[in-house]
């Protein structure tokens, strides 16, 4: 659950873009924003804590005994839940 919530970032090129940039959720360290600018790379924040365009995921995990965990994204919509 811990890595679903962690914050995103983006490298590339958006539509009609010429040059990559590292776009970040507004939620990132910006001490990490701050030494990938010093290592030459353009940064852009996005507003939002919790980006859509960064991507959706889940997860799901047995264990041995036969428990399920379940987590989601809190970039979409939907939940989990083990049946």
């Amino acid at each position: 659950a811990a890595a679903l919530d962690a914050p995103r970032f983006l490298l590339g090129r958006m539509w009609g873009e010429k040059t990559p940039v590292v776009r970040l959720e507004a939620r990132f360290d910006p001490a990490v924003a701050g030494a990938l600018e010093n290592a030459g790379q353009t940064i852009e924040w996005h507003p939002l804590p919790y980006a859509d365009g960064f991507g959706h995921a889940g997860a799901l995990l047995r264990e041995s005994g036969g428990q399920v965990a379940a987590a989601h994204d809190p970039r979409a919509d939907g939940g989990a839940a083990g049946v």
